[in-house]
């Protein structure tokens, strides 16, 4: 019998159709961005959130602890969970900075974002629904996508400086929804939730029974001095809570892929929860173990770092905000917290898609265009300021100008 087959027509492979919802904004614009490159056009990329790709580093008690630990040679499988030095630092930080209250359990895992889809995947059955902030980080939508849940979008107000809009979440809350996701600070507009916002939001959470993801990767990035962050999981112990973090943004780590979620709440409400994660963990074997190794150290340190690293992201906020509300047509909340600006422009029928585009092609500055973040109109882009001054000036003059040529007669 001859053992080369015979020839035969193989049919395209199909997909499952929940793929078809799964779109990353974010990373979806570096293809034009390649496009422009290649045609030989400088590129200013103000479109991914990584300080490590400019004047940003990571700070030495995390490169030293990593170091160490691989030298040490701790590269074995570690507890599924995390290993318990790392586990107990994020507790004791969760109880005594963040003032978290009720914790249950504490899971590590690839960045925020594994926990986040651990979290999703444990809690929700098919058609189930999960209130996600429009605008909001397309993570949730994309994950949801995945395994099977519903996106209930719901609005951050831009006139009371993109707070969420409680009335609205309210009216979007129906029978299917099982949690609702707050992210604080927000990308990608920058706001800060206050006090009043969040104990409201958790009042809505009592009430319907919703599961609180809080999502506070940028919990220490808070761009003015007087800005006053209040961890959800702080206000009340009634209501259970998943609070995500991770050394990607607060250390200037995004490529090392470490994160947790902090579980606290009612101890009988959490339990099905913590089992059903914990199932899922020791299915996936574990997180980074050297990495794991700086996560104390990280947590515990001084970190001297955080004071420099603000106040160089509140001279280039204060650039980008200045600029952008000098251009016509163009208006911006002054972020205040983490790294992004969440402009509006008025062009004529422009919307932000288009805008994108030419941008990236015909000047080589690298945005993502608002309705990417879920935000219902097309008149938003989000910016990153985090590449030096020198650099956005540039960007903001080349947005201006396209800007004058869009509606000529606001210059």
């Amino acid at each position: 019998m001859s053992l080369i087959a015979a020839s035969t027509t193989f049919p395209p492979i199909r997909t499952a159709r929940r793929i078809d919802d799964v779109t990353y904004a974010v990373r979806d614009v570096v293809a034009l961005a390649r496009q422009a490159e290649a045609a030989g056009r400088k590129i200013i990329s103000l479109n991914i959130g990584d300080p490590c790709q400019f004047d940003f580093r990571t700070p030495e008690v995390v490169v030293e602890a990593i170091v160490k630990a691989l030298q040490d040679n701790k590269t074995s499988y570690s507890a599924s969970e995390g290993i318990p030095e790392a586990r107990e630092a994020i507790r004791r930080d969760a109880e005594e900075r963040k003032g978290i209250r009720g914790v249950r359990e504490v899971l590590i895992g690839h960045g925020a974002s594994e926990p986040i889809e651990l979290m999703l995947n444990a809690l929700l059955e098919v058609g189930e629904g999960v209130l996600v902030p429009s605008p909001g980080y397309p993570l949730y939508s994309a994950v949801l996508a995945k395994v099977g849940g519903r996106p209930i979008p719901y609005q951050l107000d831009e006139s009371n400086g993109w707070q969420p809009d409680l009335a609205h979440i309210e009216r979007q809350v129906d029978a299917g929804t099982r949690a609702i996701v707050i992210i604080n600070p927000n990308n990608p507009t920058g706001s800060v939730a206050n006090r009043a916002t969040l104990e409201a939001v958790l009042e809505i959470a009592a009430r319907h029974r919703l599961v609180v993801l809080s999502d506070e990767i940028y919990d220490r990035m808070l761009i003015d001095e007087d800005t006053g962050f209040v961890s959800t999981g702080s206000l009340r112990d009634d209501v259970p809570v998943a609070t995500f973090a991770g050394l990607s943004k607060v250390w200037l780590g995004p490529g090392l892929r470490m994160g947790w979620t902090i579980l606290s709440g009612p101890a009988d409400t959490l339990a099905p929860l913590i089992d059903a994660m914990g199932r899922l963990v020791r299915a996936r074997l574990c997180a980074s173990h050297p990495v794991q190794w700086a996560i104390k150290p990280a947590l515990e340190g001084a970190n001297p770092h955080l004071a420099q690293v603000n106040a160089i992201l509140r001279r280039r906020r204060d650039l980008t905000v200045d600029r952008l509300n000098a251009i016509p047509g163009w208006s911006c909340v002054p972020p205040r917290g983490a790294f992004y600006a969440f402009p509006r422009f008025e062009l004529g029928a422009l919307e932000d898609v288009e805008l994108v585009r030419d941008m990236i092609l015909d000047h080589g500055v690298v945005m993502v265009h608002g309705s990417g973040f879920g935000q219902p109109d097309m008149n938003h882009v989000r910016i990153v300021f985090l590449p030096q001054e020198e650099v956005l000036e540039d960007a903001y003059a080349k947005l201006a100008e396209y800007s004058r040529k869009q509606a000529p007669g606001r210059a």
